[in-house]
């Protein structure tokens, strides 16, 4: 599962590639890796129809039990066939429906990582593995749905998909974390077992509605259902396959998925049944409000939708069978009409059903596959949406509340999707031939191919025994009641009030399709109440929040960083000294007798340091003193036992001085900004922060708790790390996965330096600030052009390149490492730029400065993911059974410490040679 998962999101980044060769015939090739697996899932049915439960695990997080792993049950076997089998007609008719597109590649990119996203929720067993995949479905359905970006409407249908479905996301992971917490694991497979548990605890309504939201978010219920009809912006390959069989049935997988451990409780029961009948009937009705093919069939999508929440609602074994049954079934009349749409779209030029008429001649092969699909939406014998409404209506009579209210409901939207599927049959195809804006005509054979098969699909089950699938829906719904289900498809199961319910409706509804124009007459002045709907609350809460966030930003965002840090000091202080006094932490045992004559005259230093750079106007010489301050600091670091850590700080602090000091020669003339007040106020915020940090020092060193990371790290870095380095171990071994987190920071950092550099002023605004660099320039002096740097340079940057590989291999055992080495070969760099100037020391650079970060970044991923292949295990260092000089034991942490080394250097130069280009 895991293997095949992966090689769809690989498949997605060379969808461009194969598209750039192939053109749209790239989509026949492309179509090659989901049929494999769906061919993998139907050669491990049999298996899982046994009771099976195939499993896979990879370990991520193991010590808060947090891992990639994969389960295939009946449930997840039944959603990944749909997803697979579906995904593989949707790619064939996406690559004829799209072949015309420029851009042909990206959207298949898209339409592989929604597929791989989908496979990998349906067939996730972990908590955070599921929000994972749930969220790069929200992610990949909004770039799917806003294709046509440079349309308006796709873009607004995009955003307001993704904001619906992503806040429901939140909701959900909310939801999901509460229940983790309270059944004690991440495991799905084990909730279940804790259902006593679960139901009794005081957060399980919280958890159960925070779940409920990111369900009904996803799968479109009322009263978040606005954004599906929205969607329909969206090329039709994406509504056929995100809008019908997989994206919105996310959320019905979960709410199926959940039920075990949820289900059978007050709550779960009405709350369920409730919405998904509202659902059920608004769907219905607004589907035969509309004339747009689309939006017809979004809406009874919305109903559909409903009917499934209703039947997991009602719970009972009869409802669990038919919400198995009607879910194959819709999705594959609804897939089939999608494309039908598409395909009727495509060749005429309109989707208006009051313009279409007569096609049958013209797309026969189309037409016939309509005339399947409207069997099945109608519910009308041989197929198999016959069999789905049979059983729906039994399960609407067996329900144990709101028995008459749900039966009458159901049957109300079935008599619906008859008119409607006459409508989409019928009145489309058979009555006389009207005029189009193309001249209607069949479609390529890729395009008919798949309404034809899902279609024909529908047909044969309950025909041919092979095909029937019992086994299938039976273990999907003995998933969803843990207790063993068996289904058995026939379509008679004798004369009884189901079949007369069946009958009644059929008629009704053929009546309903003749007298849909005279209704909605009547109707229309209900239309008003849409003007108060769900919808029209978004687009004012939208709007609101933009305009409350244009505010904040005005207030906030002023442009002044002294304001901003201030901001996050003060808030800071607030918080620490509140939880001193609140925990009463304010006596501290203070060992003065410690304090040496060296800290001392350190302090004293470092106070006059401090005083002396926020009261000089001079910029050079405040910039050498608050260097003196970090040097100062360095050596307290030295004197208690550091070694990389001051080794490091006086680099930082070297390498701080020379950035700013080319950045002082393009500053205008120093101009004070604050007024007494405001200095009064920086100076007494300023006091009082640095004596809460002290204090926070004392309080950890009187209270150090029971996490003893020093001793655990002294203990363990040679034994587990094979490091005599402390320091190292933890950076590239032990924390290794953090350390790639922050050289990314930097990287995104170094990013934004460069473009905030790069940023062109309007040719006013910079004719003032040329005039008051060149005066300031002309006040200053040449600048940095010296003999002694231009001499040196050229002698210390051998010298400088040898140290700083020395400490980089020696890193793990001696003072030094990638960073530390980094930091100094970036030193020789910036030395002789200043002896050869900007275009020459480029040229002895190795690689351009972004190149170098992103070679770095893939050796320090490339480090840590080799023992993913091997032990499954992300980061874990390996290493080799025999010693080298000064680098010991070559090991994948040695690689990580290069691409530190690479990151660091390129991170530098890149905000060094911006600066001085301009």
């Amino acid at each position: 599962m895991g293997a095949g998962i992966l090689i769809i999101f690989i498949s997605a980044f060379l969808s461009p590639i194969l598209f750039k060769w192939l053109k749209y015939k790239a989509s026949y090739v492309l179509a090659l890796v989901p049929l494999g697996f769906f061919t993998y899932l139907l050669i491990n049915s049999t298996a899982v129809a046994d009771g099976g439960n195939i499993q896979e695990k990879y370990q991520w997080l193991d010590g808060l039990g947090i891992h990639f792993s994969f389960s295939m049950d009946g449930l997840s076997l039944l959603f990944g066939l749909l997803i697979s089998g579906i995904g593989t007609l949707i790619v064939l008719y996406g690559g004829s429906y799209l072949k015309k597109y420029a851009l042909i590649g990206r959207f298949f990119m898209y339409l592989m990582l929604f597929m791989g996203a989908m496979l990998g929720l349906v067939f996730s067993n972990n908590l955070m593995g599921i929000f994972v995949f749930w969220e790069m479905t929200s992610l990949s359905s909004f770039l799917l749905i806003g294709f046509k970006h440079e349309d308006e409407e796709s873009r607004k249908s995009a955003l307001q998909a993704l904001l619906v479905t992503a806040g429901g996301g939140l909701a959900l992971l909310a939801g999901l974390v509460l229940t983790g917490f309270i059944a004690g694991t991440y495991d799905m497979t084990l909730w279940p077992e804790n259902n006593e548990l679960i139901h009794n605890h005081s957060l399980y309504l919280p958890a159960m509605l925070l779940i409920l939201v990111g369900c009904f978010t996803k799968s479109a219920q009322m009263p978040f259902h606005f954004w599906l009809p929205n969607a329909m912006a969206a090329p039709t390959p994406v509504s056929a396959y995100l809008h019908s069989a997989t994206m919105v049935k996310a959320g019905i997988y979960l709410l199926a998925r959940m039920t075990p451990t949820f289900g059978g409780t007050i709550e779960w029961t009405y709350i369920l049944t409730f919405f998904g009948g509202i659902t059920m009937i608004i769907g219905a009705v607004m589907a035969i409000q509309h004339t747009d093919l689309k939006k017809i069939l979004a809406y009874t999508t919305i109903s559909a939708l409903g009917i499934l929440v209703l039947l997991l609602g009602i719970g009972t074994t009869i409802a669990f069978k038919a919400a198995m049954i009607f879910l194959l079934a819709h999705a594959m009349y609804k897939g089939a009409f999608f494309m039908i749409a598409g395909n009727i779209d495509h060749k005429t030029g309109t989707r208006e059903t009051n313009r279409l008429g007569g096609l049958f001649k013209k797309m026969p092969l189309t037409g016939l596959a309509a005339i399947f699909a409207a069997f099945s939406m109608a519910g009308l014998p041989p197929l198999f949406g016959f069999i789905s409404k049979e059983m729906l209506y039994e399960a609407a009579l067996d329900s144990s509340v709101f028995m008459y209210g749900v039966t009458a409901a159901v049957i109300a939207s079935g008599m619906i999707f008859v008119s409607l599927a006459f409508l989409l049959s019928y009145k489309i195809f058979f009555t006389p031939l009207k005029q189009t804006p193309f001249e209607a005509r069949e479609v390529a054979w890729p395009m008919y191919l798949g309404p034809a098969l899902l279609g024909l699909t529908g047909l044969l089950i309950g025909f041919l025994p092979i095909m029937q699938g019992d086994f299938l829906l039976s273990a999907a719904a003995s998933a969803i009641s843990i207790e063993p289900i068996e289904i058995k498809i026939s379509f008679w199961h004798g004369f009884n009030i189901v079949l007369i319910l069946s009958i009644i409706t059929v008629i009704a509804g053929l009546a309903l399709h003749f007298l849909t124009p005279a209704l909605l007459k009547i109707t229309s002045p209900l239309k008003k109440l849409s003007l108060i709907g769900p919808e029209k609350l978004y687009f004012g809460g939208l709007n609101g929040t933009l305009d409350l966030s244009d505010k904040l930003t005005r207030y906030l965002q002023n442009g002044y960083l002294r304001n901003y840090i201030s901001t996050i000091i003060l808030t800071v202080t607030i918080l620490c000294l509140w939880i001193i006094f609140k925990n009463g932490l304010f006596y501290y045992n203070i060992a003065f007798l410690d304090i040496t004559i060296y800290d001392i005259l350190l302090g004293i230093l470092i106070v006059v340091s401090i005083w002396f750079t926020v009261t000089t106007n001079i910029r050079l010489a405040a910039l050498l003193s608050l260097g003196i301050v970090g040097y100062g600091i360095a050596v307290f670091y030295a004197i208690y036992g550091g070694t990389d850590l001051p080794m490091t700080q006086f680099l930082v602090e070297t390498l701080t001085v020379v950035v700013f000091v080319y950045i002082v020669y393009k500053l205008p003339p120093f101009i004070p900004l604050s007024n007494r007040r405001r200095r009064l106020f920086d100076a007494s915020l300023s006091v009082v922060f640095g004596l809460t940090m002290a204090a926070i020092i004392i309080i950890v060193t009187e209270y150090p708790g029971n996490f003893q990371l020093k001793e655990f790290f002294a203990e363990n870095s040679y034994l587990l790390g094979k490091g005599r380095n402390v320091v190292n171990v933890i950076l590239v071994d032990f924390r290794a996965i953090d350390t790639f987190g922050e050289i990314v920071v930097l990287t995104i950092a170094a990013i934004g330096v460069f473009a905030l550099i790069k940023l062109r002023l309007s040719k006013e605004n910079q004719r003032i600030l040329d005039r008051i660099t060149l005066k300031n320039k002309n006040a200053q002096g040449e600048g940095l052009n010296t003999i002694i740097l231009k001499d040196s340079g050229k002698i210390l940057f051998p010298i400088l390149i040898i140290s700083s590989f020395l400490l980089l291999f020696r890193g793990h055992n001696e003072p030094g490492g990638g960073f530390i080495g980094g930091l100094v070969a970036a030193s020789a760099f910036i030395l002789l730029n200043f002896s050869l100037g900007v275009e020459k020391t480029k040229k002895i650079v190795p690689l351009d400065s972004l190149n170098l970060i992103i070679l770095g970044l893939v050796l320090a991923l490339a480090g840590g993911s080799v023992s993913l292949f091997t032990e499954g295990v992300f980061f874990k260092a390996i290493f080799a059974d025999f010693y080298l000089p000064i680098i010991g034991m070559p090991s994948t942490v040695l690689i990580f410490d290069i691409g530190v080394y690479f990151v660091v250097i390129g991170i530098i130069l890149k905000i060094i040679f911006s600066i001085a280009d301009e």
